[in-house]
């Protein structure tokens, strides 16, 4: 019977044909599958109806009645190919939660191990051979090609502008076709699944960084315009369940929001500074009353343990707030004595409109650190969470609001990095302070370049831990515990190069090990948790791929290293705490920043050797000493090319004290007085009082 006649009345199943129905299913896709490994063995020409029958078992004429001939049998086994990979696709783009993440799914899933395989990819060869000559296959192929190709127009759209958007799209999918037939041809000498896939998420990240350099406004209001109308899925990482769908916002709503902070900014300045920390009090009482409601939020969105979101990262927001609020009545100039004919003064103003964009792994936190300075000196922040991570910037809003700010002096925008462009382009603001990537940063600093914008920029680190002979060892262990794992690693001043002394290793390891290999790792929801989620399966996928490196590389591991999948953790995405023994300076877990519970133990054995080690780095956010001799504490300290250091501790940041880095880890400061002078500017006025003597 021919399939495209079948009528309603042959659909009609009679007793037991549900049976006859799943053997047919079963014996089709054994007849595929063995397809495949004649494909494999014998080629194209050697795949024959007879060949498969014999691999088969079967008679040829059974082979001819499910498949016609050997192009409906080539046909049906490449679309059980396309559908594997379709089904993997899927599962990959529901675990990813950013644009950028999906992209990378593309890559991943099309460069992936098992197409690498000998068997898949020499039948996969195979068809690409016969494509253009069998209209079966075509049809096949071209289907898998616009798949491909809509995946990944559908997310750099929402990154860049359309135009470049579907060039860069059409560039990726010809690359990923290329590496993987060059692989092919060369037998798998050439090219493997991990160095392919290297291959082009370093191409894809180029790219991007390329435009993302571009300093053109029209850039930012033309990818914008793109991504309106999207949402951001907010997922609780820890079990990927949805939490929240939120609107994107475009051009459109970034000017009616810079409209709205222009106005509140003017109401906002003529109020005395303490009547400003009169409102930040109230604001920072009711983040106080409303810890644990916060905390909850906070913990099913980065999936960071409800011990720590409950300990730190709203309480420290509120006494951010407090910090502020008492510096905000104090915020002057000061008087200058010119001689009796006049004096000088300064006054220290707000600079007006100013733009906050935050991370994802402190997102309370950091949308206090950085508004609560700015409202002070009496400017208005548009505040941008990050993508994953945009909820408690929104009740910290309401907050502000219900605390008597002026409605526009706190604006919320949210949207992935194009409207964070809109930010750092528009002219009428006059400051951006970014935590991120250091590529962000750049970006950040090109668009600001265009309208001389004021920037602070707090980046990223790989930060050196020195543990000396003569250290506690147990509150050396305490610290690299605390500067690898808190957060689940996700901490930007982690000091994840851990520098021990000889003398001392084999005592410390065994007390590492120990201590480490013990924590819990859980449900974020459970107060006895003390190792969380990652905050995406992207991320994860990333954490592991150093972990493997580390491994080839030679490092020893000496606990975790693994995905943690018991029970309900399965379908989140957390990782082990993983601690690595016999690190060199030239590996990768020691040499890049990894944001996550990874730590590198390098042995030393001279003071001026281990300053030496620390310092040959990029970046320079933190760094910590632990020692009982506090002369070689301070002298060590001195030297070291960091920002933000400790003695005998780590990761301890009060908000009285400045925090920010040097070299690529960023530019300025947060916290402490160092702010106000970031959110002012200083205007210098000269008083005459006598009369003007002039030669004219």
């Amino acid at each position: 019977m021919n399939r495209q006649s079948i009528t309603a009345k042959d659909r009609v199943r009679p007793p037991g044909s549900a049976t006859r129905d799943e053997g047919e299913e079963a014996r089709r896709v054994q007849l595929e599958q063995v397809t495949l490994d004649s494909l494999a063995e014998v080629g194209y020409v050697g795949t024959t109806l007879a060949e498969i029958a014999r691999r088969a078992g079967v008679s040829p004429g059974l082979v001819a009645h499910y498949f016609g001939d050997k192009d409906g049998l080539l046909e049906a086994a490449f679309r059980s190919l396309a559908r594997t990979l379709a089904a993997r696709m899927r599962v990959r783009l529901e675990q990813a939660r950013t644009p950028r993440g999906r992209v990378q799914a593309v890559i991943d899933i099309n460069l992936a191990p098992e197409e690498f395989d000998q068997r898949t990819g020499t039948a996969w060869l195979a068809f690409w051979g016969q494509v253009l000559h069998v209209e079966g296959l075509k049809r096949v192929q071209t289907a898998y090609q616009r798949r491909m190709l809509s995946n990944l127009r559908s997310d750099l759209r929402r990154m860049i502008p359309v135009e470049e958007a579907r060039s860069l799209a059409a560039m990726i999918a010809a690359m990923i076709d290329g590496v993987w037939l060059r692989a092919a041809l060369s037998e798998w000498q050439e090219a493997d699944s991990e160095s392919a896939r290297a291959l082009l998420t370093a191409f894809v990240e180029g790219r991007l960084k390329d435009l993302a350099h571009e300093p053109s406004a029209a850039w930012a209001v033309r990818a914008a315009r793109s991504a309106e109308g999207a949402t951001l899925r907010v997922i609780n990482p820890a079990t990927g369940a949805l939490l929240a769908e939120v609107p994107t916002d475009g051009a459109a709503q970034v000017e009616a929001a810079v409209a709205r902070a222009r106005a509140g900014q003017k109401e906002w300045a003529q109020l005395t500074g303490a009547a400003r920390g009169r409102v930040l009090h109230r604001a920072a009482q009711l983040l106080r009353e409303r810890n644990e409601e916060l905390a909850q939020l906070e913990t099913r969105n980065t999936g960071k343990p409800l011990q720590e979101t409950r300990a730190v990262d709203v309480l420290s927001g509120a006494e951010c707030l407090e910090y502020y609020a008492g510096l905000a009545a104090g915020i002057a100039g000061e008087h200058l004595n010119l001689g009796p004919q006049a004096f000088g003064y300064t006054r220290r103003e707000p600079l007006g409109l100013v733009a906050g964009i935050g991370a994802w792994n402190y997102p309370l936190q950091i949308a206090c650190w950085k508004s609560a300075p700015a409202l002070a000196c009496g400017n208005a922040m548009l505040f941008k969470p990050a993508e994953l991570t945009p909820l408690t910037a929104m009740r910290l809003a309401a907050i502000y609001r219900e605390a008597g700010l002026p409605e526009g002096v706190f604006e919320v925008v949210q949207g992935y990095a194009a409207t964070g462009r809109l930010l750092t382009a528009h002219p009428e603001i006059r400051k951006i302070s970014l935590t991120g990537e250091v590529g962000t940063g750049r970006a950040v600093m090109a668009d600001a370049a265009a309208s001389l914008k004021q920037v602070t920029l707090e980046l990223g680190g790989k930060s050196p831990l020195i543990v000396f002979d003569d250290a506690h060892l147990d509150n050396a262990v305490s610290g690299a515990l605390l500067g690898n794992f808190y957060s689940a690693g996700e901490v930007c001043s982690n000091g994840t190069r851990v520098f021990v002394h000889r003398r001392v290793h084999a005592e410390f390891i065994a007390r590492l090990r120990a201590r480490a290999g013990a924590m819990r790792v859980g449900d974020p929801l459970d107060p006895a948790t003390q190792v969380g989620s990652l905050i995406s399966a992207e991320h994860m996928e990333k954490v592991l791929g150093f972990i493997a490196r580390g491994r080839a590389q030679g490092a020893q591991l000496l606990c975790g290293g693994a995905r943690v999948t018991a029970g309900d953790l399965a379908n989140g995405f957390f990782v082990a705490p993983t601690v690595f023994d016999d690190c060199h300076d030239d590996m990768d877990i020691v040499r890049q920043e990894i944001f996550g519970p990874v730590m590198a133990v390098l042995e030393f054995t001279d003071e001026d050797e281990v300053i030496a080690r620390a310092n040959a780095t990029e970046f320079g956010l933190a760094a910590g000493v632990f020692t009982n001799d506090l002369t070689r504490a301070h002298r060590v300290i001195a030297q070291l090319q960091a920002g933000t250091c400790w003695i005998n501790h780590y990761n301890v940041t009060p908000v009285e004290l400045p925090f920010g880095g040097v070299k690529m880890s960023g530019l300025g400061r947060e916290n402490g007085r160092a702010a106000l002078e970031h959110y002012t500017q200083l205007k210098s006025v000269y008083v005459a009082m006598g009369d003007i003597d002039a030669p004219y």
